[in-house]
């Protein structure tokens, strides 16, 4: 490994030069060419700008376009991944008091989305090296209420689906895939999004595949669950592709109607989308091997028999390999962060607290009391021993975010890898340096910054945070 010149000047965290020169710039995602700009103007030329406007032709387009990457029957475009979450899992019944099974490691959609439907989300552990949710701790958490499992393929990782399947199976138990981070990322030859009984991906401006602002995509084989996911999308309605609208809501429903212009965004994106693909996992897969011989330093990547999205990039760091006990594994992870920031590295955490440590679940502020106070909601609180792998992981690891998207984004990357290797080289220090941090694990600092804004945003209410436990 050959050592630069920034390599060996010392720790921009103790006034050396940093790896990445001050105000280097992230390239910018999503990337945004002529062809973009083009499929949007052509979707405002044609005057039609939701599902519900006779003759649009961006949605039925990207759907069908989607289906066909994903390897499915149908796709139903809604206007967020949230919205697709509640479509699909409304699709399968699910309502009040129904528990849905989610992992306890994600973004908070994953969670919110059942409980907008006043059903109960309950948590499941994840694996420590996936950090995905595994066949033991799902089958964990499922009861006799249990009426979805929704697995998340996080940081782009696809679960071990034969696994979670096989006991959803073995209880009756349909499996929703929340792919949002997912797109094209393949399990055993077969595209995430394809396998669950109905499955959802987001196309937020941050992701993998994105529009130009908010979007969502439902994925099915099930002729029925894809007409009821169409229904439920647009107020209940059966809108059919030709003919008079009949303005008649046969259930209840949402207006979570996609736009056309964002539609028009993503097809164009799309059409480059395989690319790009690759030229990000060139991109990551040549910095990761750049950091393959760094002690204690966990490195993202799939196992054999699946691809990996790269949508994040998680690390996680053994204490031992700075001289330390695994009593100071967020110390250590949090001096190392501080570090690589320092160098321009923009390593940073990804959820501070465990899902169910959120405020939302833990003091069961749903619809006023409810989901929970339905009768024969079973009542779980929360206890951080209920989740320890969760909490190591939160605790111990960090992640880089969005700056590795861009398929430019590969010299940007050896320059991180440079970082890294700065920080490992003056291991001792940095071992000296967490040894004397003040240091609070991030649920307790996300706690104390959750009261804060609770009480600024409202000075006359509640403040306590923790009332109730």
């Amino acid at each position: 490994m050959t050592t630069t010149s920034e390599t060996r000047t010392g720790l921009a965290l103790f006034g050396g030069r940093p790896a990445v020169a001050r105000g280097t710039r992230i390239p910018a995602w999503p990337r945004v060419t002529p062809a973009d700009r083009e499929a949007v103007l052509r979707a405002l030329d044609s005057g039609r700008f939701t599902a519900a406007a006779a003759g649009e032709q961006e949605i039925p387009g990207l759907e069908r376009e989607w289906a066909e990457q994903a390897g499915t029957r149908h796709c139903i475009a809604v206007s967020n991944g949230t919205a697709a979450l509640s479509v699909a899992l409304r699709a399968l019944g699910v309502g009040p008091g129904d528990e849905v099974v989610v992992p306890a490691l994600s973004f908070i959609a994953t969670a919110a989305a059942p409980l907008h439907l006043m059903a109960v989300p309950v948590f499941a552990d994840v694996d420590p090296y996936t950090y995905n949710v595994t066949a033991a701790t799902v089958e964990a958490a499922i009861s006799p209420r249990t009426r979805a499992v929704v697995v998340v393929h996080l940081h782009g990782l696809p679960v071990d689906m034969d696994e979670i399947l096989a006991v959803a199976g073995r209880y009756g138990i349909p499996v929703v895939e929340d792919a949002a981070q997912a797109h094209g990322a393949r399990y055993r030859g077969r595209p995430v999004g394809s396998l669950g009984a109905i499955n959802t991906f987001s196309l937020n401006v941050s992701k993998n595949l994105a529009t130009c602002g908010e979007g969502g995509l439902i994925t099915t084989d099930d002729p029925e669950l894809a007409a009821r996911a169409t229904m439920l999308r647009q107020f209940g309605e059966l809108i059919a592709a030709k003919g008079e609208r009949s303005y008649v809501a046969h259930e209840l429903g949402w207006n979570n109607k996609p736009s056309a212009l964002q539609a028009a965004f993503t097809r164009s994106q799309l059409a480059r989308f395989p690319e790009e693909c690759e030229q990000r996992d060139h991109n990551v897969r040549r910095m990761l091997d750049e950091l393959a011989g760094l002690t204690g330093l966990a490195l993202p990547g799939p196992p054999a028999d699946r691809t990996h999205a790269w949508h994040i990039l998680r690390f996680r760091i053994d204490p031992a390999a700075f001289g330390l006990g695994p009593e100071h594994a967020g110390p250590i992870r949090a001096a190392v962060q501080r570090a690589l920031r320092a160098e321009g590295v923009p390593a940073a955490p990804y959820q501070l607290m465990p899902l169910p440590a959120q405020r939302v679940f833990r003091e069961h502020r749903g619809l006023g009391e409810y989901p929970w106070a339905l009768p024969g909601v079973l009542d779980r609180p929360y206890r951080e021993s209920d989740f320890p792998i969760t909490h190591a992981v939160i605790d111990n690891s960090f992640a880089i975010q969005k700056a590795h998207l861009h398929p430019d984004a590969g010299d940007l990357l050896m320059r991180y890898a440079e970082g890294f290797r700065k920080v490992w080289a003056d291991r001792d220090r940095i071992a000296g340096y967490a040894a004397q941090l003040d240091y609070q694990p991030p649920w307790q600092q996300a706690t104390a910054i959750a009261e804060k804004e609770w009480a600024q945003a409202f000075p006359a209410a509640d403040r306590d945070l923790t009332e109730g436990e």
